[in-house]
Order: C-alpha cells, then structure tokens, then sequence
C-alpha cells in the first residue's frame, strides 16, 4: 500500500512541474489561424484527388473485358 501512496504521490508532483511549465509558456504548442486553414486546404486538396482518382478508376474499369 505505501508503495501505491509513493508512486501516486510521485505522479502528482511530476504533473504539477508539466503544468507549471505549460503555465509558463503559454504559447508553446499553440497553432497559428494561418497554418489551420493551409492544413484544412491541403486535406481538401487530398480528399479532392482521392475522389478524382477513384472516379478515373472506376471509370475504366468498365472498358476492362
């Protein structure tokens, strides 16, 4: 049981550090208006060639004997 006590007793100080120093840099990590919409235009882009190539695909499979 005091084995259980000390590691929670650890585990609660080694978050309490990875809290203060999230505290204390409050913009690391953080993602800029600019780099969302470039990630969401390039998921678009993706799902967008995904569809063109499957269409392509489908279509000539059926000009395939």
């Amino acid at each position: 049981m005091t084995l259980l006590i000390s590691t929670l007793i650890a585990l609660g100080a080694a978050l309490r550090d990875r809290l203060r120093a999230v505290r204390a840099e409050p913009d690391r990590g953080s993602l800029s208006v600019e780099q969302v919409i470039i990630t969401v235009a390039l998921i678009g882009i993706a799902v967008a060639l995904v569809a063109v190539i499957a269409n392509a695909v489908t279509s000539r499979s059926g000009q395939i004997q």
